[in-house]
């Protein structure tokens, strides 16, 4: 049974920056797909950044695009997420997840998810 693990959350200004990581276990972590969701208080889960199994294609929410940065280590099976000039409506819990397949990301159907860490912008 996979396992995933974040952290690296936290309390962060606006403008700031956080980097999230994820450590993954108990699957093929260079055969999967994954993505970072995250969920505010009332609110839907929402899909924020995807990359495919071997790192060559990352892919980004409007919301985030140009602000935040995926990136896997396979050797280390770790994935994170570089969070820069954060913003107040940034503030959610943020999941790692695994998808099914090493190169679609489907951003809602996901083979494992982990617990999450909370990321809250406020000054």
């Amino acid at each position: 049974q996979g396992q995933l693990v974040e952290s690296g959350g936290g309390l962060a200004q606006p403008g700031g920056s956080l980097t999230l990581s994820c450590a993954a276990s108990g699957f093929l972590f260079s055969n999967a797909a994954m993505s970072w969701a995250r969920q505010a208080p009332g609110q839907a889960l929402e899909w924020v950044s995807g990359i495919v199994s071997d790192g060559s294609d990352g892919y980004y929410d409007d919301s985030v695009k140009g602000r935040f940065t995926i990136s896997r280590d396979n050797a280390k099976n770790m994935l994170y997420l570089q969070m820069n000039d954060l913003k107040p409506e940034d503030t959610a819990r943020y999941y790692c997840a695994a998808e099914y397949t090493a190169y679609q990301i489907t951003g809602r159907d996901y083979k494992y998810r982990g617990q999450g860490t909370q990321v809250t912008v406020s000054s």
